[in-house]
């Protein structure tokens, strides 16, 4: 599994953002050059984000852009929903009605890949921003459901 090229620069400059105590906002430019980032990309990111109401955009001189609400309210997950797709492990997709293999069967494996699905998201779920400016993301609580722990206590 590989998170997208996306998804990890918008995350290392919201990061970015998040660790600048100021209330002025921050150019692209300087985000890009301390990130060793591409500006351009970095602009279609940020319109995606801001579209997403993570982030706010000024004009001018001080123009550039800020956090649209506090890093302890950003959650990572919304940054990769914001310009990517959901996190995906393979190909398998619960809802799809032909199955994995496009003959309405499931592949063998379906189940543990749908599982592993359910744990990223869940981690991703519980991180946020300021998490990770302050590096207390290290070992978030995943919770199971009861069926999930009766299933476990069994086998």
């Amino acid at each position: 599994m590989k998170l997208s090229t996306k998804s990890r620069y918008a995350i290392m400059a919201m990061v970015d953002l998040a660790q600048q105590h100021s209330n002025s906002c921050i150019p692209l430019s300087v985000i890009a050059e301390r990130q060793d980032l591409p500006l351009q990309y970095l602009e279609q990111l940020f319109a995606k984000l801001r579209r997403s109401s993570l982030v706010k955009s000024a004009r001018g001189t001080n123009g550039g852009y800020e956090l649209a609400r506090p890093a302890n309210e950003i959650r990572i997950y919304d940054i990769i929903l914001a310009t990517d797709a959901p996190v995906k492990v393979t190909r398998c997709n619960a809802h799809e009605a032909k199955g994995c293999h496009g003959n309405n069967k499931r592949c063998n494996s379906h189940n543990l890949w749908h599982e592993l699905e359910h744990v990223v998201h869940d981690y991703l779920i519980q991180i946020n921003l300021a998490d990770v400016v302050s590096g207390k993301h290290n070992h978030p609580i995943v919770v199971l459901s009861s069926k999930k722990t009766e299933d476990a206590a069994v086998a």
